[in-house]
């Protein structure tokens, strides 16, 4: 797990883009479940705020048929 210190106009969407190449609803809360209350700051968080990132495991894709195989 990585830790981050927000800065002004962060948002738990551009962290989880920043740090995890993505920001999908299941990427997001993974992070505001490793941070209780981080929610409550509201969608800008505010400078300062020790954010935990945590280690997460991206889904396997699912290889099936394709038009063009």
């Amino acid at each position: 797990m990585a830790t981050y210190i927000t800065k002004d106009g962060d948002t738990a969407d551009y962290l989880t883009w920043k740090y995890y190449g993505r920001q999908d609803h299941q990427i997001v809360e993974q992070l505001l479940q490793a941070n209780p209350g981080l929610a409550d700051r509201g969608p800008v968080l505010p400078p300062d705020v020790r954010v935990v990132l945590p280690d997460v495991v991206r889904p396997v894709a699912l290889k099936g048929p394709s038009l063009w195989s």
